[in-house]
């Protein structure tokens, strides 16, 4: 059942068919994000969730075992990405899922800025992302990526090209 973005109406609720389609572009057919191996934890119309494990080719820093940060760089703004496409398809609902899925085609970061805030070391990370506006031509969001104590290690803001 899907559910229409009226906050009076609770969350937005996808179809699994728009969940595994996402899924599938997000973490394989977009191949940088299987070589990081994103995965996607949750996906509503306002915000995504997911994880990264820490693999040894993710390393930054061989002393202290810390992940590169390209790679939180990258993370970051792959899940701003994935939260616009969530919010396309959130704006999207009166269309079948396969049509809503090829709304992403011209999807591109146009800005990104992110602050390092403690050093990246763990077994796995979690990453947030959100929507603060989506407009006809633009979308800005606010991302973080924590321990998976849920400490803050950095957080990102992008823009994003939608058409």
């Amino acid at each position: 059942m899907t559910r229409h973005p009226d906050p009076a109406q609770g969350p937005v609720q996808f179809e699994p068919e728009f969940i595994a389609g996402v899924r599938e572009l997000f973490e394989h057919r977009i191949p940088f994000n299987a070589l990081l191996g994103l995965k996607i934890d949750d996906i509503g119309g306002e915000r995504v969730h997911g994880h990264l494990d820490m693999r040894h080719e993710l390393v930054g820093h061989f002393v202290h075992d810390r992940i590169h940060g390209g790679v939180i760089s990258a993370c970051l703004d792959a899940m701003g990405g994935l939260a616009v496409m969530a919010a396309i398809g959130a704006r999207h609902l009166d269309e079948p899922p396969f049509q809503r899925l090829h709304r992403f085609g011209k999807l591109g970061t146009i800005d990104l800025r992110v602050d390092y805030l403690r050093p990246g070391i763990g077994e796995r990370f979690l990453l947030e992302a959100e929507v603060l506006r989506l407009g006809s031509r633009v979308a800005s969001t606010r991302m973080s990526f924590l321990d998976v104590e849920g400490k803050l290690l950095a957080t990102a803001s992008a823009a994003y090209i939608v058409s």
